[in-house]
């Protein structure tokens, strides 16, 4: 295990690697996890009824089955990662260049705070010319929700809703879990939501086979969604932003997107959640945050916030890098 000290100007050299030169374009490590995941995910998912005997005789997979076969299927992309994790982890020395280098490659592989800043932008610039039509394209690359028939309104909500969550699950939540474990815990939360996201949904295919996936990933974001959450609040209107949590995050369907969401919206003083479409249907969410309805502007003031509370949680930690 990394000394904190070093783990701290690890997470700080990670995050200069993401700002300077962004997401990679090419070869990145999650395009040949994803390559892997869906060859086991053609192996083991499946949801649809097979034949049994004879040529009318099909049998549907029950749950249970399919949830197992979900979990196995964690288990076959997980327990490779983390075990390479360990023993490359156990190889580096405690202390020195070296180790701080790889940590700090392992750290940029697993955060996407430029790429998340980016995304944003794509969506805020169109939207305050008055290109929704752009704006839309560019959102329905970052939600799963049908954006075609969104308004002005709706595409800033999204856009707000999807930086406060995803300021946790691709910034927030990687940090924390190299601080607590190291390589392997980066690299395994990395993972794990990697696996959330590919299999995580509640439709037929994906509804029992994803759920250890989906639950797997509650459990890693249980603490990093309140830790982001803490800093979203005190980088914003404060009293605001922790009654909003308080009140209105256990109403939401998501654990953790629920506090995340609700204190980022109630810190920069504007109302998500709502109406939204997902595959065909409409479905009425929490309203989440106190204020006025969300507008193009808002999106830029989620980014900073995003971007303050990064600095808060690094500016508290600050004192340990020099033990």
């Amino acid at each position: 295990m990394f000394e904190f000290s070093m783990a701290l100007w690890a997470v700080v050299m990670g995050l200069l690697l993401d700002y300077l030169f962004g997401e990679v374009r090419r070869y990145h490590p999650l395009v040949g996890l994803g390559i892997v995941v869906r060859a086991i995910e053609h192996l083991l998912c499946r949801s649809q009824p097979v034949q049994r005997g004879g040529e009318d005789s099909y049998v549907a997979p029950s749950k249970y089955w399919q949830r197992a076969c979900g979990v196995l299927a964690v288990l076959l992309v997980l327990l490779p990662v983390i075990t390479l994790a360990v023993a490359l982890q156990y190889l580096l020395p405690s202390n020195g260049l070296c180790s701080l280098l790889v940590a700090a490659v392992a750290v940029y592989f697993a955060v996407g705070c430029r790429s998340l800043v980016e995304h944003a932008q794509a969506i805020s610039k169109p939207l305050l010319v008055g290109d929704l039509e752009a704006s839309r394209v560019a959102l329905s690359m970052i939600v799963s929700r049908d954006t075609s028939e969104c308004d002005e309104r709706e595409v800033a909500a999204g856009t707000v809703e999807s930086v406060l969550e995803n300021g946790s699950d691709a910034v927030i939540a990687p940090l924390c879990w190299f601080l607590l474990l190291g390589i392997p815990g980066v690299l395994g939360y990395r993972v794990i939501n990697t696996l959330d996201a590919m299999w995580g949904y509640k439709n037929d295919r994906y509804c029992h086979f994803g759920w250890c996936a989906a639950r797997l990933d509650d459990v890693a974001n249980l603490l990093p969604a309140r830790l982001c959450a803490l800093a979203y609040a005190l980088c914003g209107q404060t009293r605001v932003a922790l009654r909003c949590w308080w009140r209105q995050a256990k109403h939401y369907k998501s654990p953790n997107g629920g506090p995340v969401m609700a204190s980022g919206a109630g810190a920069i003083g504007v109302v998500v959640g709502g109406e939204a479409t997902y595959f065909g249907s409409t479905l009425t969410r929490t309203s989440l945050g106190e204020g006025r309805p969300a507008i193009a502007q808002d999106i830029d003031a989620s980014v900073d916030l995003l971007l303050r509370s990064i600095a808060v949680w690094l500016l508290l930690l600050a004192p340990f890098a020099l033990l």
